[in-house]
């Protein structure tokens, strides 16, 4: 295949992919749930431990902004926030686990998230708010997997989840497929998340389409929200 037969292939994939991606239906506040994923300080503040394998990607994107402008206009369109947390590494964990992954050791000898450590800490801007759930942390890379995740969002009546945080390619990526599996709405926002290279940013790109129902920049997600709501579900 030629490259500009590739070239054409891309583009009508692309125009093809785009209507699924724009699959957003309504977002009624009280069954949409806004998931913000690791929301840690070693993951989005300067000098966390995470920051530096990110940095490219996350400042090129307008990570942080883009995840408080998501953030700021769920609060305000009565969308409840759930903080899907990693695990906060203590001593002796995977210390004896069969089957810790290459990912799992390297966090715990890098103490990333360590809890009672400040890169365990929310970073100030995501900090939790009043009606805020916050689940229970997740192990590997799922939010649901072993967490309390599908009660919750079950219990508050949501049909749709928005997901942002990190990583694309880990966390977002798989508690996303969970999602649908689980029968959820799911729509990724692509500029309110980051990897740690432009490949798995890549990577997270081409994979979406399998699992997610909308594929949104922040702008186009801030443009079919409600408008401003009473809050009266808090």
């Amino acid at each position: 295949m030629s490259g500009a037969q590739i070239g054409q292939r891309k583009t009508k994939i692309k125009e093809q992919t785009k209507k699924i991606y724009m699959n957003t239906g309504d977002y009624i506040s009280e069954r949409t749930g806004l998931l913000l994923v690791d929301p840690y300080n070693d993951f989005l503040s300067e000098k966390g431990k995470f920051w530096p394998k990110t940095k490219e990607v996350a400042e090129k994107v307008k990570l942080l902004t883009n995840l408080k402008s998501v953030v700021d206009a769920a609060r305000q369109s009565g969308i409840r926030v759930f903080i899907v947390p990693h695990r906060r590494w203590e001593p002796g964990d995977y210390a004896h686990w069969k089957h810790a992954t290459a990912r799992q050791l390297a966090t715990a000898e890098g103490q990333i998230f360590a809890k009672g450590a400040w890169g365990g800490e929310w970073h100030p801007d995501f900090a939790p708010q009043e009606g805020d759930v916050i689940i229970k942390e997740h192990w590997g890379q799922s939010g649901f997997a072993n967490t309390d995740l599908d009660q919750q969002l079950k219990q508050h009546g949501i049909e749709k989840i928005i997901l942002i945080g990190m990583l694309a390619n880990t966390c977002i990526e798989s508690t996303g497929r969970f999602g649908m599996e689980l029968g959820y709405h799911v729509t990724l926002v692509k500029d309110a998340t980051a990897a740690e290279s432009w490949e798995a940013m890549h990577a997270s790109e081409l994979n979406a389409p399998t699992f997610a129902h909308a594929f949104l920049s922040t702008q186009e997600l801030l443009a079919v929200l409600p408008p401003a709501a009473s809050l009266s579900l808090r």
